[in-house]
């Protein structure tokens, strides 16, 4: 039995397992959405209120305050803000790098299980293709069998194959849209977070400023004092 041959008897299997398999596939979309869903929901913060916060904590120069208010957060913009604080006694540069390693920590936890929805998304469609054209094999099939006539059994094998390519469309459309939905909820909360993490970065900065201008006024205090 040459390829073509062993092709042609795996098509006449017909289309209904990949139109089955496309909607096992929507299934764990479904369920990979719920998920994300309520995820980004327990996770979430109001932004403006925790950056007001923060910012009054840092200009009042209380970080056991931003950090209690942090903490008590459950959004991963106040967790990596957190990190950076939590290593501000090494310096800016260390409050970044701490902060951009926390980022990309979160960032995989954000977009967990969002490969499979863009996979399935942009592949569906093809699957749905491939139910298509074992539906039109199996109707030359079912032409050479009745001699060129046109029968019941033509007319369904030419409708299972519309169907299977329909139903590959209709899986694939809502796995894009919440693949971009997911995609843009992650880089628009790793933004913010980048928003708190330089107000934490502006204030350690300055603080770095504020030692060398301490210490020149203590000197001139105390030769002031002597002369």
């Amino acid at each position: 039995m040459n390829i073509q041959e062993r092709m042609t008897a795996f098509a006449m299997l017909g289309a209904g397992w990949v139109m089955w398999f496309l909607v096992g596939l929507s299934v764990i979309c479904v369920a990979i959405v719920i998920e994300r869903a309520f995820f980004f929901w327990g996770s979430r913060e109001n932004l403006s209120s925790l950056k007001q916060d923060l910012f009054r904590f840092l200009k009042e120069r209380d970080l056991q305050g931003a950090r209690a208010r942090l903490e008590a957060s459950r959004s991963f913009e106040a967790r990596i803000v957190t990190a950076g604080l939590n290593s501000s006694e090494d310096g800016a540069d260390s409050a970044e790098e701490r902060m951009a390693g926390e980022s990309s920590f979160a960032k995989l936890q954000m977009e967990r299980y969002l490969a499979f929805l863009g996979t399935v998304g942009n592949n569906a469609p093809f699957v749905g293709l491939l139910g298509t054209v074992i539906g039109v094999i199996r109707a030359f099939q079912s032409l050479e069998q009745t001699a060129g006539q046109v029968s019941e059994g033509l007319m369904s094998e030419i409708g299972e194959a519309l169907v299977a390519t329909a139903i590959g469309i209709l899986v694939a459309l809502p796995a894009v849209a919440f693949f971009n939905l997911f995609q843009r909820v992650v880089k628009s909360r790793l933004a913010q977070a980048d928003s708190l993490g330089r107000e934490v970065l502006a204030y350690l900065r300055s603080k770095t400023r504020l030692i060398p201008r301490s210490k020149i006024w203590a000197q001139q205090t105390t030769t002031m004092m002597m002369s």
